[in-house]
């Protein structure tokens, strides 16, 4: 007899009516399989899906263009997928399920016919952990099942550990023909289900991501007393070798994954890496904050990416352990065969091809490897990789960072007074879009701790969920802002970044021991000047002052800004965010 998911599997095939099926087992001799399939039969618009690159200097490695319109998150063409639009919320675009479903029958309706359709069966958590879900993604392209392989826990241990039950995370994800006008993402909550179409890019088709680790996961933590958070997780070791672990919630463009791989710029303090995009937030037996790194890789952006900004990364990517790694609309030196992007090491290359395949001029305006372009590698290859990756316990979490990019308001750290200021300081948080993105320069773009894209349901009972975590923790974490992008009247930054920050994760680790002196500001507590280790740094006092000043017509400007988001949540905003933000703008009055 059939088990729910042979039969699930079944009926998916019966839809979309593929030459064969195949069940992945997760193995590396299969990995090489898929991707010999991938350069010698499957291909997007001619061209192969892999293509080999130099193994001599990047050993294991393998090149995907991807289809020209498929190179980022659709978030316009993300849905979720509820009865109740307005357990939705304002901050997410809506579709009943009933017209969803009929919408991605009729797409799906033989989206498969002439390929293979591949069954992923994976873990998101390591499989040990009371955490951990069960899951299977289907796809008909060899670029998803490769990278799932990378990024989650796949195998056949997994169809064991669903057994005869139903209860697992179901995705099911084809490419169809690519169309941006048959692209649909569409997750249902209430079912644990995601369909994907149109799109092979990673956010897009790897369905463990952002799909379910975020949004349907935000909503099963919503339900069951756990958060699932776009963060990253990091353990600093000090000098006594006490570990510390710390979770940071970045938004897009703000160096997450730099952070998570820190180089320390302070003799005796180490960085270990435990993620860098996700994390999943429990509340341990002991009371305490718990958290784990659902994901087993990096999909990080190329560009930017050198020895200087992120040198453990630029270590993971040459490094030979784990098989194989992926380059996604990079650019390709014709001469040697390997992967370029803007900001890597080294000379321009004298003969490019760029990220859509044509030879590229040198001292072109246009940029040879995509902005957007990417590295799939596993957690594995990483030399920082902390010991406790894989305890199915987690971390305990000692403090919290809520980050944005700010060239004036925010100073460099800022501790929260409590927890409910913090929620309010991680509510409140947003970046100025860059040129890269789809707004003007300079304009605020509102992203709650970094979730605004990912949050499966209403924003506002979101900020209410977190509320109500912190009474459950017998000893919640420290919750502090940080900002690395304040600039000087010349717009030049003031802080160094990089492996300096390692001086932010000093001071905020000793205001968790009590050890370092704070000034209390109305919105919160800063370092004195004394009490920040700025050793081996030519800072000056003068720079301190800029890089800390507070200045009260811009946070009352700042505050009918916080308002405004605010207004479209309604009833469903807590009271309790509503008194933080007029307690911020009593105290500049």
């Amino acid at each position: 007899m059939a088990t729910p998911l042979e039969k699930w599997v079944e009926e998916q095939a019966a839809l979309t009516k593929p030459k064969k099926i195949h069940w992945c087992d997760g193995s590396e001799e299969e990995a090489r399989k898929i991707i010999e399939i991938g350069i010698k039969e499957e291909k997007i618009e001619g061209t192969p899906v892999f293509k080999e690159l130099n193994q001599n200097r990047w050993s294991s490695s393998y090149y995907h263009k991807s289809h020209p319109t498929d190179v980022a998150r659709t978030e316009h063409l993300t849905f979720i997928s509820h009865p109740d639009k307005d357990v939705v919320g304002p901050n997410n675009n809506w579709m009943h399920p009933d017209e969803a479903k009929q919408k991605m029958k009729k797409l799906f309706d033989g989206s498969m016919k002439g390929k293979t359709m591949y069954v992923l069966p994976y873990m998101m958590g390591h499989p040990d952990s009371p955490y951990a879900k069960a899951c299977v993604q289907i796809t008909d392209i060899s670029y998803v099942a490769v990278s799932m392989r990378i990024m989650t826990r796949m195998g056949k241990k997994v169809i064991e550990k669903i057994g005869n039950s139903d209860n697992f995370v179901k995705g099911l994800h084809s490419v169809g023909d690519f169309s941006p006008e048959r692209r649909f993402i569409i997750h249902y909550p209430e079912e644990n289900l995601v369909h994907s179409i149109g799109s092979g890019y990673g956010g897009n088709a790897l369905l463990g991501k952002k799909c379910f680790s975020l949004r349907i996961a935000s909503w099963l933590g919503f339900k069951e007393g756990w958060l699932a958070e776009h963060m990253a997780l990091i353990g600093v070791e000090t000098p006594d070798n006490k570990i510390y672990y710390i979770a940071a919630a970045f938004p897009s463009a703000c160096g997450k994954t730099n952070f998570s791989m820190l180089q320390s710029a302070l003799p005796g303090y180490k960085v270990w890496t435990i993620g860098d995009d996700i994390a999943w937030l429990n509340i341990g037996p002991d009371g305490r904050l718990w958290a784990l790194n659902p994901e087993t890789g990096f999909f990080g952006v190329a560009p930017g990416t050198s020895m200087k900004t992120n040198p453990n990364m630029m270590r993971t990517l040459k490094n030979k352990n784990f098989y194989p790694i992926l380059f996604t609309n990079t650019a390709i030196n014709i001469d040697t065969n390997e992967p370029w992007w803007e900001g890597l090491d080294g000379e321009i290359p004298e003969n490019l091809m760029d990220w859509q395949g044509k030879k590229w001029e040198k001292g072109s305006s246009a940029k040879a490897a995509h902005p957007n372009s990417r590295f799939t590698v596993s957690i594995y290859n990483c030399p920082t990789l902390s010991k406790e990756y894989d305890n199915p316990r987690g971390v305990p979490i000692s403090a919290i960072i809520f980050g944005g990019k700010r060239t004036k308001l925010l100073p460099l750290v800022v501790e929260a007074f409590d927890w409910e200021q913090g929620v309010f300081s991680g509510a409140r948080s947003g970046s100025e879009t860059t040129a890269a993105a789809a707004h003007s320069v300079g304009v605020i773009r509102r992203d709650p701790m970094a979730m605004l894209p990912f949050c499966g349901y209403n924003m506002g009972d979101y900020f209410a969920h977190w509320l109500s975590i912190g009474k459950k923790l017998k000893n919640p974490p420290k919750i502090f802002t940080a900002n690395w992008f304040r600039t000087d009247e010349n717009g030049k930054f003031l802080w160094p970044g990089f492996g300096d920050n390692i001086r932010v994760l000093k001071w905020i680790i000793d205001r968790v021991e009590n050890k370092a002196k704070a000034k209390q500001t109305p919105i919160g507590l800063i370092p004195e000047y004394d009490s920040f280790d700025l050793s081996g740094l030519n800072f000056t006092k003068e720079n301190w002052e800029k890089l800390f000043s507070i200045n009260r017509e811009e946070w009352l400007q700042e505050a009918k800004e916080i308002e405004k988001f605010f207004c479209q949540f309604g009833d469903h905003l807590p009271e309790k965010i509503k008194a933080q933000l007029n307690k911020l703008i009593n105290d500049f009055k």
